[in-house]
């Protein structure tokens, strides 16, 4: 008989999760749970009569069920993510219900909860153990705890509806990336492309056309798809105007019309999540949300991004009168402006021109190999660790996966991670991410931390190795930074440990921080060598880099306060958003936040998955919150004088011992006031932007 494949605590077997096999034991995992569930419900019942309950007698049990739930949903969340399938996804769904009905269960025990009341007022906790209960108790009184039974029906309810509309919207999303396409005979629909796009644009069409021999990237023919590697090339190098429109309107509208459409869920969603916050006793979404987040309140969140709002609108729109001017200078029609799928061209041969920088032609200078051993010299240094490759030592669901161990100063494995690097379009979602494979957990047993960081950048062809745009190495840097905090934790108790209790718009820091040492030189050219000649990038393509970094600052950061400033709205002001439409409310702050208006065919809402199928709902605002954090944070490295190794270890060791290894034990202004000997300021972001002579 086989073994179950479901073995919590673990590196999974990841292929030998099949679709029958999965649907022939996750059941059985389900019962185990619910039985493990009402045992501890018993035993807290009869033991809720002590005087004095015991942190590892109420905790440790429940952790331990939980901790089997995460790990075994996690495993088919994972998969659903990266290596989708019709079969995983009809599961995904069957299971989904189930699970939220799980949560909801262990959120709304008058048992545990009573339990964990007690605990607090009877104990005099350590402030780790405090904050703990705290988040317990308010999570479950958003899990609708405190509601009467009528109320915490529609809560449940509610709940499962909302899990099937954010998969459904997920689902849409990537079946209409993955449904637009057009393949290309003519030579000149190509023009301009670098030889690296060709020949995977060639690749797909090839594999979708089921033709004998080789891929011929110079003759074609060539598949012209929504993927990101393909879509941010075309219409960045792309001669054809036409084709740039046709593409750029695909992107927009993706699943906003037919079978695919996700308007109508998008309303569906904001309105149940203003109802579950009103059952909860909050005014709206984004009050439910902040209640756990640092900002606290709308307010402050506003605060931040109008600090920001004003120089970058005022930045974005010189950029676009001086892209006007050149885009002009250089033969666009005199009558007419440019539209949202000119700017990137447009910008790209404005940068050439400008910087003399190249960014296609720099990608020889990355490739991944070298851009990870980079980067682990960057953490050896920074944090006194060794990042070893370790590929036979685990499962993995691709083979191009890699498999890595961490080392900590005495040699001894701290954590491993998982790093995918390639996009798969029809079978992985876009973008990149961090997740846990496995918690740091000394209770009962011994688990060191695993994480999966996901990225989605340009796969190696037949003669080159995966070449890495400048913006794909920021990724990685980016991803590796939330994989050092849920690595590189010192907290025992695995409620605290890692990224776990941490406040959603502080998680960003680490990864944030990291993409900083992508701009310091003696870092860059460390990595950057070419792949073919093992020539090292120059100084003067370093220095182009930096530059670069500011080019169009306004119009960038622009756009990230519009996606901020949107989901705020939509979460938040409920009377004045009634009658409007999301997309409405969107192109009214559009006016505010963009120096081209959105066109009439732009529903970017409907592929939005952050805020629909993901968890930055009433929280888009995030990232700019902690890039205040990182900015302020990397600038105390720069105050020490980067180049001055041995004031660089210490920070980096007390960055290490603070923000990296406290985890949710403490509030993030605490942890970043030990690091940084102060509250955090906008200054060094808005310098990092190149926004400060905007104001």
């Amino acid at each position: 008989m086989k073994t179950s494949i479901f073995n919590y605590g673990e590196l999974p077997e990841f292929k030998e999760f099949t679709t029958d096999r999965i649907n022939q034991e996750f059941p059985s995992v389900i019962e185990k749970i619910n039985q493990d569930f009402k045992n501890i419900e018993k035993f807290l019942f009869n033991y809720l009569n002590h005087e004095n309950l015991e942190w590892d007698k109420v905790i440790n049990p429940l952790n331990e069920v939980n901790e089997i739930l995460r790990w075994s949903w996690g495993v088919i969340s994972h998969l659903n993510g990266v290596k989708n399938s019709e079969g995983l996804r009809e599961i995904y769904s069957k299971f989904l219900p189930e699970i939220i009905n799980l949560s909801n269960k262990f959120g709304q025990s008058k048992i545990i909860y009573n339990a964990l009341v007690k605990l607090k007022e009877k104990n005099n906790f350590d402030g780790i153990k405090n904050r703990i209960l705290e988040k317990e108790i308010l999570e479950m009184e958003h899990r609708g705890i405190s509601l009467n039974i009528e109320d915490q029906k529609e809560f449940n309810l509610i709940s499962e509806k909302l899990g099937t509309l954010s998969t459904n919207f997920s689902n849409n999303v990537l079946d209409a990336t993955n449904a637009w396409f057009l393949i290309l005979n003519d030579k000149s629909q190509v023009d301009g492309l670098p030889e690296r796009v060709l020949e995977l644009m060639s690749i797909s069409a090839h594999e979708y056309l089921k033709k004998e021999g080789e891929p011929d990237a110079e003759n074609g023919p060539w598949k012209l798809s929504l993927d990101i590697p393909t879509y941010t090339s075309f219409m960045t190098y792309a001669n054809d105007r036409s084709l740039r429109e046709k593409l750029y309107k695909a992107f927009v509208s993706r699943a906003s019309k037919g079978e695919k459409n996700n308007s109508q869920i998008i309303e569906d969603i904001l309105s149940l999540r203003t109802k579950k916050a009103k059952l909860l006793g909050y005014g709206s979404w984004a009050d439910l949300s902040l209640s756990t987040k640092m900002a606290k309140k709308i307010k402050n969140v506003e605060k931040l991004l109008e600090e920001l709002r004003k120089p970058a609108f005022k930045t974005a729109k010189n950029e676009l009168k001086i892209l006007n001017k050149f885009s002009k200078d250089n033969g666009f029609p005199q009558t007419k402006n440019l539209e949202p799928w000119d700017i990137n061209y447009w910008s790209e041969l404005l940068r050439k021109e400008k910087l003399n920088l190249d960014q296609e032609s720099l990608r020889p200078w990355f490739p991944l190999n070298d851009v990870l051993k980079g980067l682990f010299h960057l953490s050896e240094k920074l944090f006194e660790i060794k990042v070893i490759e370790a590929n036979n030592e685990a499962p993995v669901w691709n083979d191009d996966v890699l498999f890595f161990n961490i080392l900590n100063k005495d040699n001894e494995k701290i954590a491993s991670f998982y790093l995918d690097p390639y996009s798969r379009p029809e079978t992985k979602r876009g973008g990149a991410w961090m997740d846990e494979c496995l918690n740091k957990n000394n209770i009962g047993r011994n688990t060191l931390p695993v994480a999966y960081l996901v990225c989605n950048q340009t796969p190696p062809s037949k003669d080159k190795p995966s070449l890495m745009s400048f913006d794909e190495v920021q990724t990685l840097f980016h991803e590796f930074g939330h994989g050092l905090q849920h690595m590189l934790t010192t907290v025992n108790l695995p409620q605290a440990a890692g990224i776990n209790n941490v406040e959603w718009d502080a998680v960003e820091l680490p990864s944030q921080f990291m993409e900083n040492w992508c701009f310091h030189k003696n870092t860059l050219l460390n990595i950057a060598k070419h792949f073919r000649t093992g020539e090292r990038l120059s100084d003067e393509n370093f220095e182009k880099l930096v530059k670069n970094r500011t080019f169009n600052c306004g119009m960038a950061t622009l756009r990230q306060l519009h996606f901020a400033i949107t989901d705020l709205r939509l979460h938040s002001n409920i009377e004045s958003n009634q009658s409007k439409t999301s997309d409405q409310i969107r192109k009214e702050i559009a006016k505010q936040t963009t120096v081209i208006d959105p066109i009439k065919e732009d529903n970017f809402l409907c592929c939005f998955s952050h805020i629909f199928a993901g968890g930055y709902s009433a929280g888009y605002y995030s990232y700019k919150w902690a890039e205040v954090l990182s900015a302020d944070a990397f600038s105390m490295f720069e105050e020490a004088d980067l180049e001055n190794n041995k004031n660089i270890k210490v920070i980096g060791g007390k960055f290490k011992d603070t923000i990296l290894s406290l985890g949710g034990s403490l509030s993030p202004l605490e942890v970043f006031k030990l690091f940084r000997g102060r509250a955090p300021k906008t200054d060094s972001l808005i310098r990092h932007l190149g926004l400060s002579n905007a104001t």
